[in-house]
């Protein structure tokens, strides 16, 4: 038991540089990748939130006969919160609505990566919405992690 959570502090210690470098987060899913975002579709439709599209990516590379790992896309959004965003800084639209990536690595481990919102604030300049950016940040956590955990 030890040793995982010393492989589960290392892996997330892992996922927090990663976001204070290029801004994505990164966790660990205990699901396979349809799996991780048909739970994330489902706590998301819960919540209200709108689904926009799913995009099957390996789907489409063997379509152009190539391989590639399973790996999905999800895009989702809060209208309310991201318009919010768009009259500081229209320009954000191009990083709206969110989107969560699950994918399986070369060992057959499965993942989730997003953006961080104060890191897309940042790369818009939106300084003035802060509170909805902390908002958004908080129900983004919670969200992934009701879809990557076991209950």
């Amino acid at each position: 038991m030890r040793t995982k959570l010393v492989v589960l502090f290392s892996v997330l210690s892992i996922a927090t540089a990663a976001a204070a470098d290029n801004g994505l987060m990164v966790k660990p899913s205990a699901y396979s990748v349809a799996e991780t975002l048909d739970r994330l579709e489902r706590v998301l439709q819960e919540k209200g939130l709108t689904i926009v599209a799913r995009v099957d990516h390996s789907a489409g590379a063997a379509k152009a006969k190539l391989n590639l790992r399973p790996t999905q896309l999800l895009i989702f959004g809060n209208p309310k919160m991201g318009t919010a965003l768009m009259q500081s800084n229209q320009g954000i639209g191009i990083d709206l609505p969110m989107k969560v990536l699950a994918w399986q690595d070369d060992q057959g481990r499965v993942w989730i990566s997003y953006n961080d919102p104060a890191y897309l604030a940042g790369r818009h300049q939106v300084q003035d919405r802060g509170e909805v950016i902390k908002k958004m940040t908080g129900a983004l956590a919670k969200l992934t992690d009701k879809a990557v955990s076991k209950p």
